[in-house]
């Protein structure tokens, strides 16, 4: 049985229906009718933007799936609303629900690039590719509003520090001058995740997110400014999207990108319940075949956390999608492997009236 909506509430391109409680909660809410029908204003829910101010923005992390140790993430939240993002179970942490408080609840960290400088600063310091946007989109729709990306990728230039970016953000466009002039020093890639062209389903799972089409042309641009793109076929969902792999990573190599991943759905923490709740909404004539191919990846289980089976999944079905995909990715002639980004010019730059080197 699906959880009730709130009657009061009217969504507007959500990808979840329902806020349910976080399991760090010591309390549980339940809507009951008390009996009295008083009517209630319908209102439209709005997505809430608070600011933080922490103290450190570069995140390290040891984990042998991720092809780096180092990420910012300028946000906490994301407001494209997909409704399989593995990040939603990071809400819990804050006291909010990973479901309709993580897309219209977000948290902005206005002062990320003075922090990051000062990091970078530090005597102990040691440069490594830093992965921008790995739990969040930091091009999401409120970045247009508190810009805080140019200011993050200011300080990178000046530094001469690579960095790499995975998002599906339109606003990235705003900035495809600063990228350029990073990946003219072999110092960026971006990473543009495609998980459909199915422009009607993406509506449904991504509600937030620019259309596939839209994407398509990010590739374009980014890549006629120099910058090489990633497409990332992910999360690829049994039955929904995995039939689309070849047709993705076609359309993507048209539109320039020349590396490609893949990595299959994962539901960790609250993302499976959401998730369930979202294919009896939308596909419920499909649902029970979706859960039971993702399980058969999965070990029986809705989600599989260990490392080295989180982003590959294991099984006969795991095993057919990654041959397709590395047939497809060869035959359409993709580079194999990422590029390697440039750490050799790092350091401190120069302040007005310092003394140039003649070397």
């Amino acid at each position: 049985m699906l959880p009730p909506r709130d009657p009061d509430e009217r969504l507007k391109a959500r990808g979840a229906d329902t806020r349910p409680d976080g399991r760090f909660e010591r309390h549980q809410r339940e809507r009951v009718d008390d009996g009295w029908d008083i009517p209630e204003d319908e209102r439209l829910l709005k997505t809430e933007v608070v600011t933080e101010q922490p103290r450190s923005i570069i995140t390290r992390n040891t984990s042998p799936d991720v092809p780096f140790d180092r990420s910012i993430n300028p946000y906490r939240g994301c407001e494209h609303g997909c409704i399989y993002c593995y990040a939603r179970p990071s809400h819990a942490y804050l006291g909010l629900s990973p479901g309709l408080d993580f897309e219209t609840r977000i948290t902005a960290k206005p002062n990320a690039a003075q922090l990051l400088e000062r990091e970078l600063g530090r005597p102990g310091y040691r440069p490594a590719p830093i992965a921008l946007g790995t739990n969040t989109d930091p091009y999401q729709p409120t970045e247009a509003r508190f810009a805080i990306m140019p200011d993050i990728l200011r300080v990178l230039r000046d530094w001469n520090h690579p960095a790499t970016l995975i998002t599906r953000g339109h606003t990235v466009l705003r900035d495809v001058d600063l990228w350029a002039e990073l990946a003219a020093r072999d110092q960026a890639t971006i990473g543009i995740s495609l998980t459909t062209l199915d422009a009607g389903l993406s509506r449904a799972m991504e509600p937030r997110a620019p259309t596939p089409e839209a994407r398509l042309r990010m590739i374009r641009t980014l890549a006629r400014a120099g910058i090489p793109i990633r497409v990332m076929v992910a999360p690829v969902i049994p039955v929904l999207t995995e039939p689309e792999i070849e047709s993705i990573l076609t359309a993507a190599r048209d539109a320039g990108a020349t590396t490609v991943s893949m990595i299959p759905v994962r539901l960790p923490n609250e993302v499976a319940p959401l998730f369930r709740e979202w294919l009896q909404r939308y596909r419920p004539d499909m649902a029970a075949h979706v859960m039971n191919r993702i399980q058969a990846m999965r070990g029986g289980r809705d989600n599989d956390p260990r490392f080295g089976h989180r982003f590959r999944g294991e099984g006969i079905e795991a095993q057919l999608a990654m041959q397709r995909f590395r047939l497809a990715r060869k035959r359409l002639g993709y580079n194999e492997g990422h590029p390697a980004l440039d750490c050799s010019r790092f350091g401190r730059p120069p302040k007005a009236g310092d003394q140039m080197s003649l070397f």
